[in-house]
């Protein structure tokens, strides 16, 4: 049976080539007088986007203090420097020009400059509930994480490698920009990553322990075949503006909660991988692709209905076979697709070899903190449950 809900998602989105000219008046709508510029590794200096819009800003009379230097899996260290920036030049707008890790250091930054009464961390280890956030918004050059419509924000602390996000509607973006064409240039393996990413978000909030609700199944299916078919075609026609479109599209659907209603996040995979990136750097994207089959298998006894019903509805399995062979069938299908767009099914293709005892026992200890939280909503999983699918995927 589904659950009831609340569905919001307040963010404005501006969709579209040539969108980025919109940045200015958008800005001024939310109240923004002097904007922190945030950005990642290089990549909107040498497009001209980071110039773009301190130009469009600047002509309309705003400010711009700039910070750079975004790292994938993006740290505290950054976010501290951040919110003392914000604070020091009296920033009240925060604009993320990049993709997820981008926005959500922006978002933490956005938690920490009205928060006087200790350390941005503290949200995120429970001591501290958000109250209050600087207002921000987007220019989204990466479609993958959906932070730019959604309530989440992932951190990791850099002496401890402890990675943990929290949930507040209050760093949801004013606005999400969104032109297709900034994505012509993307690296096949970030593509193919950010789609694994858009799939895995919708295929989280599929797999759970509720069901009934078929509409909300019939947009996450549609959105998967899309995600894959576009997916598949941007590879090879990397400026394909339809597909990059719908690919950038979707990954805003995936995790603005629209797939989530009357049902229930899961997001273990996403925990567990939270740790084997921390551990490792690796990219999100595929470190998910690498744990999902293994965690599928392991959660399937009981549930095998729901991924029967995926099989053909979704992987195009033919149907007549009995619902657990149609399960491993559909399991087998997704990782088939994840190794024909270049992603691993399994850790040792993902870094080149086995994990080790204490390095899995290091993940279990900080996804499972210290033995006293547990994981998913199709099945709960403990320590025991956590250690298994890293194992079961140790191939």
């Amino acid at each position: 049976m589904f659950k009831d809900f609340n569905y919001y998602a307040p963010t404005r989105v501006v969709f579209g080539r040539e969108s980025e000219e919109q940045v200015a008046s958008l800005v001024k709508q939310n109240g923004g007088s002097r904007v922190l510029l945030h950005y990642g590794g290089g990549s909107a200096v040498r497009s001209g986007l980071l110039d773009k819009m301190r130009l469009l800003l600047n002509q309309a009379g705003i400010a711009t203090v700039e910070l750079g230097g975004v790292v994938p899996n993006p740290l505290l260290s950054m976010v501290r420097r951040g919110v003392e920036l914000c604070r020091a030049e009296g920033v009240d707008f925060i604009l993320a020009i990049g993709g997820g890790s981008v926005i959500d250091s922006a978002k933490a930054i956005a938690y920490g400059v009205p928060y006087t009464a200790g350390d941005v961390w503290d949200f995120w280890e429970g001591k501290a509930v958000p109250t209050a956030t600087v207002p921000l918004g987007c220019v989204l050059t990466i479609p993958a994480a959906g932070s730019e419509m959604s309530s989440s924000c992932v951190i990791t602390r850099d002496d401890t490698l402890v990675k943990r996000g929290i949930n507040s509607d209050l760093c949801r973006c004013r606005f999400a920009i969104m032109n297709p064409e900034r994505t012509f240039t993307l690296p096949a393996y970030q593509t193919a990553a950010g789609a694994t990413d858009i799939m895995m978000h919708t295929m989280e909030r599929y797999f759970t322990r509720f069901n009934g609700m078929t509409l909300t199944d019939a947009i996450a299916e549609a959105l998967l075949r899309t995600v894959m078919e576009s997916a598949t075609i941007v590879l090879r026609d990397p400026e394909n503006y339809q597909h990059r479109a719908q690919l950038m599209w979707a990954g805003s659907l995936s995790h603005n909660d629209l797939t989530e209603c009357g049902y229930e996040k899961d997001f273990a995979t996403h925990r567990l991988e939270h740790e084997l990136s921390a551990e490792f750097g690796v990219t999100h994207g595929a470190g998910l692709a690498a744990l999902w089959g293994s965690w599928a298998r392991f959660v399937l006894p009981g549930h095998e209905a729901r991924f029967a019903g995926f099989a053909e509805r979704v992987m195009g399995v033919e149907p007549g076979k009995d619902p657990h062979a149609m399960s491993i069938a559909s399991i087998e299908a997704v990782e088939d697709f994840f190794h024909s767009i270049g992603m691993p099914v399994g850790i040792v293709e993902l870094l080149g070899r086995p994990v080790t005892d204490g390095e899995i026992a290091r993940m279990v200890d900080r996804c499972s903190r210290g033995g006293t939280f547990t994981i998913g909503s199709m099945v709960k999983m403990g320590p025991k449950e956590m250690e298994a699918v890293y194992r079961a995927a140790n191939h």
